[in-house]
């Protein structure tokens, strides 16, 4: 998988959190978000058997239109409790959940402690060591990331929630992301063109796989909890052909990273050795192309897998029998994911191979 892909997901999470849209309206009045500091806190004896404590705080606010105000909340701590386990100490920095009326705070409660502060420095470290060792290439890898995040929050997902088909709206974004990449990174050139068509084959064989696997399968698109809760919406989603839009956008990045590492080393062959013919070109193209799929279906493989591995921990803890592990909607939703990707990117190879040995031979 492209080895930004993760950094993409906090962008895409911190340019969604900018839209209003992002507060919802759960409760019958308006619940806000605010970044809290706690001033002072009291522990207090527990009014129910099951908890270990409670504290009564005081909380300065430090973000909003309420900024500077404090305001009181009642925290319940229960030791070793997923959700109950937060305890508040003086300068603990928090996020509270407030309900508004009037122009002014009715009550507050305790959401969550603050985790985003480390997000943006870590984030904006990785800029900064793209930008240090990249320099104008990196200034031109964080263009692209920000480009592919605008797409999704801004194209893909208001399109989708309108109930536009995903296979549609995902497979034009996902030509425009990869188009945009490789023009950016590569420039206007015989190399980018190669990596351009060779990236957009892959991407379309492995949609159109998933899409196979998954008629054949039974796949019903509903493996996830998220997937569940879709259905319950107002707007009508179609959630199986969901699933077959993330498997295109999730193969993305891995074969656009193969199909230009492919189209630059042929490339650079081609400048090295200008009398090559455009069979050898292809050949000698082809061997980079191998050395490169082992390693990054390898990524793909193992990217799918690691995000389903406490699932398959827990089936095999509890030793299932292999026949029903495979026919698990989750365990067989994971496998074409990963088997669809790795198959695009295998083709991407020799098609961005072809291209390049026949754009870049200078002997025709």
């Amino acid at each position: 998988m492209k080895r930004y892909d993760r950094v993409l997901c906090l962008i895409l999470l911190f340019l969604f959190c900018l839209s209003p849209s992002a507060f919802a309206e759960y409760y019958d009045e308006p619940m806000y978000y605010f970044r809290g500091k706690v001033i002072s806190v009291q522990d207090i004896a527990p009014s129910h058997p099951f908890a270990t404590l409670e504290q009564k705080a005081e909380v300065l606010i430090t973000s909003g239109p309420f900024r500077g105000q404090s305001v009181s909340i009642m925290s319940t701590y229960i030791e070793n409790d997923y959700f109950l386990n937060i305890y508040l100490g003086k300068g603990t920095e928090i996020i509270l959940i407030a309900s508004v009326e009037d122009g002014e705070i009715k009550e507050a409660y305790l959401h969550d402690l603050a985790r985003d502060r480390g997000l943006y420095y870590l984030l904006m470290l990785f800029a900064l060591v793209v930008l240090l060792v990249g320099k104008m290439q990196g200034l031109k890898t964080l263009i692209t990331l920000l480009f592919t995040g605008v797409v999704i929050i801004k194209v893909i997902l208001p399109l989708l929630l309108q109930g536009y088909e995903p296979i549609p709206v995902t497979t034009l974004s996902a030509i425009v992301i990869i188009v945009f990449t490789l023009l950016v990174i590569g420039g206007v050139n015989a190399k980018t063109l190669s990596a351009i068509i060779g990236t957009v084959c892959g991407v379309t064989v492995a949609g159109l796989l998933a899409l196979w696997v998954g008629e054949i399968s039974h796949l019903t698109g509903f493996s996830s909890e998220e997937a569940q809760m879709l259905y319950f919406m107002e707007q009508e989603i179609n959630i199986r052909g969901l699933l077959f839009a993330g498997i295109i956008i999730g193969s993305i990045g891995a074969v656009t990273d193969v199909g230009m590492s492919v189209a630059s080393a042929t490339a650079e062959i081609s400048c090295v050795n200008p009398r090559i013919g455009p069979y050898q070109l292809t050949r000698a193209a082809l061997n980079v192309g191998r050395d490169i799929m082992g390693t990054m279906s390898n990524t793909l493989v193992l990217a799918y897998t690691g995000s389903a591995l406490p699932l398959l921990l827990l089936l095999v803890g509890y030793e299932m029998e292999w026949l029903k592990i495979i026919n698990l909607d989750l365990i067989a939703t994971e496998f074409v994911r990963g088997i669809a990707g790795s198959i695009g990117l295998i083709i991407s190879i020799p098609v961005t191979a072809a291209v390049a040995g026949f754009l870049m031979s200078k002997k025709k």
